[in-house]
């Protein structure tokens, strides 16, 4: 299969696509060698976080540039709008469904992405008319918490939805309704926690760390019930506002992946291809 490397994958690999901007801030996106890839199955490398409506744009333009070719699969390390795949008033839609179907209509026969949120466990899906292979790195944040913890750790989530992350074993989050303003949000009310970590060292892994409010209740949780050492791992790290900062002061490890990448990006999403995942 042969590959076509965004810009924005320059920190892992050697582009192979030109992206640009127009003055008045459109979109450009040029692939050199468009026609040498015309009846060949194509794997573009194209990141769609940060600037997600722009790299959006730019993914579709990738595969519009590439149309001569047999089959293109994109591997996007994140999907924006992943959180986005219910609905809960009136004139709201599926913002995840749409993203995976405009992805589709621009010529995408598959993508490859890591624990994906509207997923929540690992395989082979279609969603919005999208065959989507997720791959998960749990067992890769796991194992390199055991390193910097010692192997003695119990592994949690801090909601069910990421429980297949830590093999079954989490919390329970209550969200309250949207807040007042500009800023869509959904509040923490409480965090319920049904079994005994007094004394132990503890991981917990999520999909993505955002905000930060979901790990900052877990940890207030888990010490307040006993715990000892306290990790805290995700495959996407936003950290936005200072959730960095203030999870770094309240837990005694933190690290994501390099799907976005940061400070503490200490997992190498790559790995998983190379091994073939």
């Amino acid at each position: 299969m042969e590959s076509v490397v965004s810009a924005n994958f320059s920190d892992l690999m050697k582009p192979s696509v030109e992206m640009k901007e127009f003055p008045d801030g459109d979109c450009y996106v040029r692939v050199p060698n468009a026609k040498s890839f015309e009846g060949k199955d194509v794997l573009v490398y194209h990141r769609l976080y940060p600037h997600q409506n722009t790299a959006l744009i730019q993914a579709v333009f990738i595969a519009k540039a590439l149309k001569g070719a047999r089959s293109i699969e994109l591997v996007a390390p994140y999907i924006p709008y992943s959180r986005q795949d219910k609905t809960w008033l009136e004139g709201e839609l599926k913002s995840a469904e749409a993203v995976m179907e405009l992805l589709k209509s621009a010529g995408y026969s598959r993508i490859t992405t890591f624990d994906c949120h509207f997923l929540k466990k690992e395989g082979e899906f279609e969603y919005g008319r999208m065959p989507i292979r997720n791959v998960s790195l749990s067992s890769a944040l796991i194992a390199h918490a055991k390193k910097r913890l010692g192997t003695d750790l119990e592994v949690i989530s801090p909601d069910a939805g990421a429980n297949y992350m830590s093999g079954g074993k989490g919390m329970k989050k209550v969200r309250g309704d949207y807040g007042k303003g500009n800023i869509v949000y959904r509040d923490i009310e409480r965090m319920e926690i049904d079994f005994d970590v007094n004394g132990k060292n503890i991981l917990v892994i999520d999909d993505m760390i955002s905000t930060g409010s979901t790990m900052v209740k877990a940890v207030e949780n888990l010490r307040k019930n006993g715990a000892g050492k306290i990790a805290l791992a995700a495959t996407h790290g936003f950290f936005l506002k200072d959730s960095l900062k203030r999870l770094g002061q309240l837990s005694d490890c933190i690290f994501v992946s390099n799907t976005i990448p940061s400070s503490v990006s200490e997992v190498d999403f790559m790995d998983a291809i190379r091994d073939g995942k």
